[in-house]
């Protein structure tokens, strides 16, 4: 097994008044020629939004994007027809392809909102742009890593053009949990949203990313409550 390690406190950071933001890979001003990404996952912005503010409309293509509000609520509007609210317990994904334009605004006039945005570089380019937004209640079963996106259009949750898949759970102190890679050929960004767990002698406290490949499996041990994002991605593509 292989590992990377990335603490909280080394992530990029970008403070533009109305949005607050932590680059875990390199993006925008934030340049890190050893932080370009992790196999097929380029992004994983952990953005602060104030109320009343927000990414007016601009474009993006042949990529695949990915929201998780983890508080307050986000405004979506696009060229394709879609507008509304993505809630804290949803998750919302944008194939881009032949290219989209959008806005994610706080859609809250007093609370500021917190959301992940994710970016995975798709298997396919110049495909129709497509959106989805699911509630993840139904499928996030406590002390398991739940999955809540795959490459298929018929399994649980959102769906996106590669080879991966991302799961969530929230975990109890003392829960020792199993992860098996659904491709043994691809690698898993284990990002903690909230908590303390050791994976292979790391110990991940609250925003900690750690990067593992070269693996069937790896075990997760919880020291502390956790919310536990995994995604497992393509390595080469």
């Amino acid at each position: 097994m292989k590992t990377i390690y990335h603490a909280a406190d080394s992530r990029g950071d970008a403070n533009h008044g109305w949005l607050k933001s932590k680059h875990t890979f390199s993006f925008a001003n934030y340049h890190n020629p050893e932080r370009m990404g992790f196999g097929a996952l380029r992004v994983i912005n952990d953005d602060f939004v104030i109320a009343g503010q927000g990414f007016g409309k601009h474009s993006h293509r042949d990529m695949e994007i990915i929201s998780i509000p983890l508080s307050g609520k986000l405004g979506h509007g696009d060229n394709i027809g879609n507008n509304g609210i993505i809630e804290t317990g949803e998750i919302q994904v944008m194939s881009a392809g032949t290219g989209i334009t959008h806005s994610e605004m706080n859609g809250d006039d007093t609370e500021a909102v917190k959301f992940l945005q994710i970016w995975v570089i798709p298997n396919k380019m110049n495909v129709e742009p497509r959106y989805q937004q699911i509630r993840m209640d139904d499928i996030l079963k406590p002390n398991e890593f739940n999955q809540v996106l795959s490459p298929n259009a018929d399994d649980a949750g959102v769906w996106i053009h590669q080879d991966a898949w991302f799961s969530m759970g929230d975990f109890d102190k003392g829960i020792t949990q199993t992860y098996e890679l659904k491709n043994p050929n691809n690698g898993v960004y284990i990002f903690v949203i909230s908590g303390k767990v050791v994976v292979n002698g790391n110990t991940l406290d609250t925003r900690d990313g750690l990067g593992v490949w070269d693996t069937k499996n790896f075990a997760m041990d919880v020291i502390e409550d956790a919310k536990v994002l995994l995604m497992e991605v393509p390595m080469s593509f």
